[in-house]
C-alpha cells in the first residue's frame, strides 16, 4: 500500500515562495538596495550615517554601506556581493553598478507584467550587452604611450573619483598625491607598496607622500634612536618568558629560593633565544608579539634597535619593503632572508613618534599620511583615497580611458536604441528596457545634484543621437 501523506522537507515555520510571488519578492527587495544607495551617487551625492556596535561611521561608499546593514532577501544578496567583488576588483563604482542592476531589475518587473517571458528578456539585454560594448571600446581612447598625456588622464580619473568623496575640496591635491603614488609602482601594480597611516590632528590638506616605510611604532627604551645600513630580522616570536608568572601557573617547590631559580632558568633560555638572533648579523629586530624588559635590555647591551608588538600587516608590509621574511625560529641563521634599508630613524607626525624606513629594497615603496579632525573623516578619507588608487592601478594595467558625467552610459545607451529599432519582436522591447536603465545614471547624478533630470537626459539623448558621444553632465 503506497502512503500519500506529503513528505515535510521544510524546518517548522519556514515559509515558502513560488513562481510570481518569489519573482516579485526578489524584485522588491533588489530595488529597495538600489534606492538605499541611490541618493549616494555622483558628485553631489550624499553621505549617510551608519551606526553600530563599532561605533559610528560617515560615508557615501557603496560597499562600505551595503556591508553595514543586515539583509535577509536573496536576490538583495545578491546586489551586495557585485558591489564587494566591484569593491575588490576595481576599487570605485561600487554605487553606480548596484544602481544599474536594481534599474535594470526594475525595467524586467515592467517587462514580466506585460508577460514577456524572462528568456526573451535575458536573450535582449545578452544583445544588448554585447552591443553596449562594443560601442565603448570603440569609443575609448588610449594614450599610454603618451607619458604627458597619461599622467593627465591619470590626474582626470583620480579627480573624477574623489569628486564624490568627502575629498572633494581638495581632489587636485590628493588626485595629484595618488597620481605620484601609483606611478612610484612603476607598473607593478602592486599596492601593498603603498601604506596609508592615519594621524589626528591638523586639516586634510596637511596630509603627504613619504618615500619609504613609516611604522607606527615606537623605538624601544634605550635603543638606538638612528641606524643606518640597517639589516632587519622580522619576527613573530615571543619574547615575554623571562619571568615565571606565578599568578596564572601552579608552582610547588620545597622553598621560595627555589622560585627565583625558576626565574633564573627562564631567563637563560631567553638569553639564549636573544643571542641565536643577534647571530643572524642583524642590528634591527623587529617583532610581531610584546618584547618584554629582560630581552630589551639584552638587545639594547648588543646595540641592536629592538621593536615589538608592530601589528601584523605593518610586519607583512614591512618584509615586503625591505625584502625580508619572517621568522619564528633562530635555529638556522642561513635560511633566513633579513630585511635591508639605508636608514631607520625616529620621526614626529603631529604629537606622535613613528619609525621611518628610508631607502627600503623596494624603491617604489611609499606611504601616504592623511591628517583630518576627527576619526570619522580619517576613516572616509582613507576610504576615498584607497578607491581612487585602486582606480588608478587599474588604468595602469589597462590605459584605455572613457569620458564619464553620464556621457559613457548615454552613449551605450544611444548604441543598443540604435540597434533594437532594427531588431523585430519582443527582445527589441527588453532591449529598449536595458538602454533606459542605462539612461537612469546620469538622471540620478542630475538628481542628487537637485538638477532638472528630465530636461539635461534629454537635451543629452539628442546630442548623442546626433552623434556628439563627448557630451556629459558638468
Amino acid at each position: 500500500m503506497v502512503s500519500l501523506n506529503p513528505v515535510q522537507i521544510f524546518n517548522a515555520g519556514a515559509e515558502e515562495e513560488k513562481a510570481e510571488t518569489a519573482r516579485l519578492s526578489s524584485f522588491v527587495g533588489a530595488i529597495a538596495i538600489g534606492d538605499l544607495v541611490k541618493s549616494t551617487l555622483g558628485p553631489k551625492g550624499m553621505d549617510k550615517i551608519l551606526q553600530s556596535s563599532g561605533g559610528i561611521e560617515v560615508t557615501n561608499d557603496g560597499a562600505t554601506i551595503l556591508k553595514s546593514i543586515g539583509i535577509d532577501n536573496p536576490a538583495a544578496k545578491i546586489l551586495v556581493d557585485i558591489s564587494k567583488v566591484q569593491d575588490d576588483e576595481v576599487g570605485d563604482g561600487t554605487t553606480s553598478v548596484v544602481v544599474l542592476a536594481s534599474e535594470l531589475l526594475r525595467e524586467s518587473e515592467s517587462l514580466i507584467s506585460q508577460k514577456i517571458h524572462p528568456q526573451t528578456i535575458i536573450s535582449g539585454w545578452r544583445k544588448a550587452t554585447d552591443e553596449a560594448r562594443r560601442a565603448l571600446q570603440n569609443f575609448a581612447r588610449d594614450n599610454g604611450n603618451n607619458e604627458t598625456k597619461f599622467r593627465e588622464d591619470l590626474m582626470n580619473i583620480a579627480r573624477t573619483t574623489l569628486s564624490s568623496k568627502i575629498l572633494t575640496q581638495y581632489k587636485d591635491y590628493f588626485a595629484n598625491l595618488a597620481v605620484d603614488a601609483v606611478l612610484r609602482l612603476k607598473g607593478s601594480g602592486n599596492l601593498d607598496a603603498i601604506h596609508l597611516i592615519k594621524k589626528s590632528g591638523g586639516g586634510l590638506q596637511d596630509s603627504y607622500l613619504d618615500e619609504g616605510f613609516l611604522l607606527d611604532k615606537k623605538i624601544g627604551v634605550n635603543q638606538p634612536k638612528r641606524i643606518e645600513n640597517a639589516k632587519i630580522l622580522i619576527a613573530n616570536t615571543p619574547m615575554d618568558t623571562d619571568k615565571v608568572k606565578v599568578f596564572g601557573t601552579k608552582v610547588k617547590v620545597d622553598a621560595v629560593s627555589k622560585v627565583a631559580e625558576l626565574e633564573l632558568a627562564e631567563k637563560e633560555k631567553m638569553r639564549d633565544k636573544v643571542n641565536k638572533i643577534i647571530k643572524h648579523g642583524c642590528n634591527v629586530f623587529i617583532n610581531r608579539q610584546l618584547i618584554y624588559n629582560y630581552p630589551e635590555q639584552l638587545f639594547a647591551d648588543a646595540g641592536v634597535m629592538a621593536i615589538e608588538h608592530a601589528d601584523f600587516e605593518g610586519v607583512e608590509r614591512l618584509a615586503l619593503v625591505t625584502g625580508g621574511e619572517i621568522a619564528s625560529t633562530f635555529d638556522s641563521p642561513d635560511h633566513v632572508r633579513l630585511g635591508k634599508c639605508n636608514v631607520i630613524e625616529e620621526v614626529m607626525i603631529g604629537e606622535d613618534k613613528l619609525i621611518k624606513f628610508s631607502g627600503v629594497e623596494m624603491g617604489e615603496a611609499c606611504t601616504i599620511v592623511l591628517r583630518g579632525a576627527t576619526k570619522q573623516i580619517l576613516d572616509e578619507a582613507e576610504r576615498s583615497l584607497h578607491d581612487a588608487l585602486c582606480v588608478l592601478t587599474q588604468t595602469v594595467k589597462e590605459t584605455k580611458t572613457v569620458f564619464g558625467g553620464g556621457s559613457s552610459e548615454m552613449l551605450m545607451a544611444d548604441a543598443v536604441s540604435k540597434l533594437a529599432a532594427k531588431i523585430p519582436g519582443k527582445e527589441a522591447v527588453a532591449m529598449e528596457s536595458y538602454a533606459k536603465a542605462l539612461r537612469m545614471l546620469p538622471t540620478t547624478i542630475a538628481d542628487n545634484a537637485g538638477y532638472d533630470s528630465a530636461q539635461l537626459v534629454s537635451e543629452l539623448r539628442a546630442l548623442h543621437t546626433a552623434g556628439k558621444h563627448t557630451m556629459g553632465l558638468k
